[in-house]
């Protein structure tokens, strides 16, 4: 139970058995701490007793007692709860202490499936720096899930399927080089595919050429075959090298392909409820009554598409893993699809489509410009890793040259700080990335974080190697924010998950490291009476750190 729940508990004892249904409802943390630490607008129980917001405050205010509170007053509508500072720090610290990572953490999602469908980079095309949206923030989501008692499960659903593949063995069948292609896969399919859309833009007819060749493909043609196995392993290969950098990883690499013997299944079941329509030689799902275009399952080649799989995908994942949720962590362009989707499923009578979640993201620019494999204007990610980690270690070395494992901590900091620019923005807001900021010790950065958990460390070595006990309270003005704010931690983890938001923990973190930061140049910390409790809230504030960066997907060195 987080701080908050304990006060929603105090305040149900105390209250009317008619009003605590919705007092979850109605808990807020005051913007303004002069206004108290919670408080409690009574407009909604108006209604329900007949009478003013501001008798009902102030019956509240006179009935409400309880160890937790120093002061509980009324102004005007809103009963304010001002929280003990001796018994809160007491409680805080001491939970953080015996807890250590798993503080925050509970057990709502009891353990049932959460589906995650993230990354999902196409093949044969480089792991640019717009897939690295989809992989971090699915990750977070993922580590957010496990946070709130879920099991998840990361899916990569590679693009291995489509036809764009049939174009790319019809680009490699008229120019393409085998030796180059075995020298520098990714690089040399890169220069084929966009060489094909230069091309077919003169000759159009090579779009049909690239149509057919997919439609062999699905029909298990040899050649195809083998051509399209050669382009996945190479792929596979680059990507996998660029995950191990994130340190982000898989529990299923079902891409597309996967479910290429599954789509039949999807078709004769919509054709046996009588939702299969023909149009123009194609067979749709007509969804007019929701003022929404068909949505098209089998081209008039018999060839199927995005949505055919997507639909086989849904039936697979719910047999499989009987998901609480199915999350799919896809941009923003793919609302419409997504819709459709859940909207067929729904027609078919299958009411668990509810349960499927499409959590959009915007996009990764650069110099305000949207990235395109097709025109070939691409940045890799993995040379933006390279970057961030060189620069990285030049600012460490600069700052810290005798630091034992330089090379260590500047791969943690590089990588988290091309981490941390994406998550502190609200998912769905396009990202213009900037080395400048992203690397910046003393911004809402990455690095900053990791350099006031690095401080934590450096005052607890300072201390003889000091090691925590619970037991100790500290009432002091300069600390109550750190607490106040330590005490919220379980609740922002409830949020972030609700609302799919990464952005909230990244932002949480920020502000912890921005109190800690006023408290360590206001106060003495090592040479003081009050030692100890305040060395418990530098380990609280570092432990707290460490699992927000934790959840984000970013390393957390004890040495900076």
């Amino acid at each position: 139970m987080d701080i908050k729940e304990m006060v929603v508990q105090a305040l149900g004892e105390a209250l009317d058995d008619q009003l605590t249904n919705q007092i979850t409802l109605v808990v807020e943390k005051p913007k303004n701490p002069d206004f108290g630490d919670y408080a409690i607008p009574c407009f909604t129980w108006a209604k329900i007793l007949k009478r003013s917001p501001q008798d009902i405050a102030q019956q509240l205010a006179s009935t409400i007692s309880h160890p937790l509170f120093s002061k509980v007053n009324a102004v005007g509508p809103y009963v304010n709860v001002f929280l003990d500072k001796t018994q809160i720090s007491l409680e805080v610290l001491d939970r953080i202490i015996s807890q250590k990572g798993n503080y925050g953490s509970n057990a709502e999602g009891g353990n049932r499936y959460v589906t995650i469908d993230l990354s999902g980079p196409n093949i044969a095309k480089p792991f640019s720096m717009g897939h690295l949206r989809s992989t971090v923030i699915g990750n977070a989501i993922a580590n957010l899930a496990a946070k709130n008692g879920y099991t998840p499960i990361r899916i990569n659903h590679l693009g291995d399927w489509g036809t764009q593949f049939g174009k790319l063995i019809v680009a490699y069948l008229k120019w393409g080089d085998e030796n180059k292609v075995k020298q520098q896969p990714i690089t040399e399919l890169l220069r084929l595919y966009v060489k094909f859309h230069e091309e077919a833009e003169k000759h159009p007819e090579l779009n049909d050429e690239g149509r057919l060749y997919f439609k062999k493909l699905e029909d298990g043609d040899p050649q195809t075959r083998e051509l399209w196995n050669w382009f996945r392993e190479e792929s596979l290969k680059e990507f996998f090298r660029i995950y191990n950098l994130l340190d982000v990883s898989f529990d299923y690499l079902h891409g597309e392909a996967f479910y290429n013997d599954k789509m039949d299944e999807v078709i004769k079941m919509l054709s046996e409820k009588g939702l299969l329509e023909e149009s123009e030689g194609a067979l749709v799902v007509k969804l007019d009554e929701y003022e929404l275009p068909p949505c098209l399952i089998q081209k008039s080649d018999g060839a199927t598409i995005y949505a055919t799989r997507d639909l086989a995908t849904a039936l697979f994942r719910k047999r499989n893993f009987d998901f609480a949720q199915s999350l799919y962590v896809v941009g923003n362009e793919q609302t419409l699809h997504f819709k459709q989707i859940k909207l067929v499923l729904n027609k078919a009578g299958f009411d668990w489509e509810k349960d499927m979640v499409h959590i959009p993201f915007g996009m990764m620019l650069q110099n305000g410009k949207k990235m395109s494999t097709r025109k070939g204007r691409v940045i890799l990610l993995e040379e933006v890793l390279n970057e961030a980690v060189d620069l990285a270690y030049q600012i460490i070395n600069e700052k810290n040259p005798t630091l034992e494992n330089k090379h260590e901590v500047a791969q943690q900091v590089g990588i988290g700080a091309v981490i941390f620019q994406d998550l502190k923005n609200f998912r769905t807001n396009d990202v213009d990335f900037s080395f400048e900021q992203m690397l910046n010790f003393d911004g809402e950065t990455g690095p900053y974080l990791q350099y006031t958990h690095a401080r934590c460390h450096s005052l607890m070595r300072k201390a003889g190697n000091f090691l925590p006990q619970t037991g100790h309270s500290i009432n002091e003005d300069e600390a109550w924010p750190i607490i106040s704010h330590l005490s919220r931690f379980g609740e922002i983890i409830k949020q972030a998950w609700e609302d799919y938001d990464p952005s909230k923990i990244a932002r949480y973190a920020l502000d912890l490291a921005r109190f800690f930061n006023g408290f360590y140049a206001k106060v003495r910390i090592l040479d003081s009476e009050n030692r100890d409790a305040r060395l418990n809230l530098v380990y609280s504030v570092a432990t707290v750190i460490e699992e927000c960066l934790r959840v984000l997907g970013i390393k957390a060195p004890r040495s900076m």
